[in-house]
């Protein structure tokens, strides 16, 4: 044999087992950023699908909370990461959506990633410390133009930031966005917290981040952003109250990695997705905290965030909340 033909047949065969490498994916574990803290509605959805979701893909699943900057330093990871499906990322309503319409000097844009599926959708809720005075959303109002009002959110710019601003501006706070005291944290949990602690007022969040201080009624809900009355939080829906413009704001959770994943990587966790939502227990844990589970293929994941971040950026710019520096 030649040395030409020698040559031609290590190439060959070198083809062949990086071909055969690659088709056994995944060998190894697979590192899950979480981009916000602990009890969270990202961390409630991550950690309840983490169990089915590591059966359907046949391998770990090391689960990270990397927090900061209203999900963009998580965010910031994955989108460095190389694109190989080790490493993807817990996308967010606040993270893609909120972000990219309020600020302008986001270190990522929407076409940095590549998003292999939505799985769960859920409406917003404002709610308010147990022993609060405030009854309704008409007496959150009154205290806003009397005394005044501070809210928590999980972060400057996040969606919880923008969602209590809306709903406040829809129930007619003059100048919302400047008027009511805004007390960032570090994530959905600690938001909450800072309303059972008594340093906010209130918050408006996922429902599924608080459903279980409702449960415990440490917490009463005064709204849900939803047509429909949601079951286990005893409030009036959007709609009820004369406010359907509120049904836009929802929360989602969804998966993706670093733009230029390939097609069958998507393509597995597509399948494994589709696995894993089937399994009664997240079901359960998520639909108890009003969540609607639907897995959507990465072509309809991305058309649907493209219209979360559009009219999102719409409120942001109708709202002057744009975030320049």
């Amino acid at each position: 044999m030649t040395r030409f033909h020698t040559g031609l047949v290590a190439a060959a065969l070198t083809g062949l087992t990086a071909t055969a490498a690659w088709a056994e994916y995944p060998e190894r574990a697979i590192n899950m950023v979480i981009p916000y803290g602990a009890g969270g509605a990202t961390d409630i959805s991550a950690r309840a699908i983490a169990a089915p979701l590591g059966e359907a893909v046949g391998q770990a699943l090391v689960m990270s909370n990397i927090t900061g900057a209203g999900g963009a330093t998580g965010s910031v990871a994955v989108q460095n990461a190389q694109p190989d499906g080790y490493t993807m990322l817990f996308a967010r309503v606040g993270s893609h959506s909120v972000n990219p319409a309020m600020k302008a000097t986001l270190p990522y844009t929407l076409d940095d990633f590549r998003f292999v599926t939505v799985y769960e959708i859920n409406p917003f809720a404002c709610a308010v410390a147990a022993g609060s005075e405030i009854q309704s959303m008409d007496d959150l109002i009154a205290k806003a133009q009397g005394d005044g009002i501070a809210f928590s959110s999980s972060g400057v710019g996040s969606g919880l930031h923008l969602g209590a601003t809306m709903v406040l501006d829809a129930f007619g706070l003059e100048d919302a966005a400047n008027t009511a005291t805004h007390i960032p944290q570090q994530g959905g949990g600690a938001a909450a917290t800072a309303v059972l602690n008594g340093t906010a007022d209130f918050l408006c969040t996922n429902s599924s981040s608080i459903a279980g201080f409702i449960a415990n009624e440490q917490m009463r809900p005064l709204l849900v952003t939803t047509a429909e009355p949601v079951p286990g939080f005893d409030a009036p829906s959007a709609a009820d109250l004369g406010h359907p413009e509120l049904e836009q704001l929802v929360g989602w959770t969804g998966i993706a990695g670093p733009a230029g994943l390939p097609d069958d990587v998507a393509a597995k966790w597509g399948e494994w997705m589709t696995a894993a939502t089937a399994d009664e227990g997240f079901r359960e844990v998520m639909e108890s905290a009003g969540s609607i589970i639907e897995v959507m293929d990465p072509e309809q994941a991305n058309a649907f965030i493209q219209q979360q971040y559009e009219t999102f950026r719409a409120l942001v710019d109708e709202l002057g909340m744009r975030i320049e520096g």
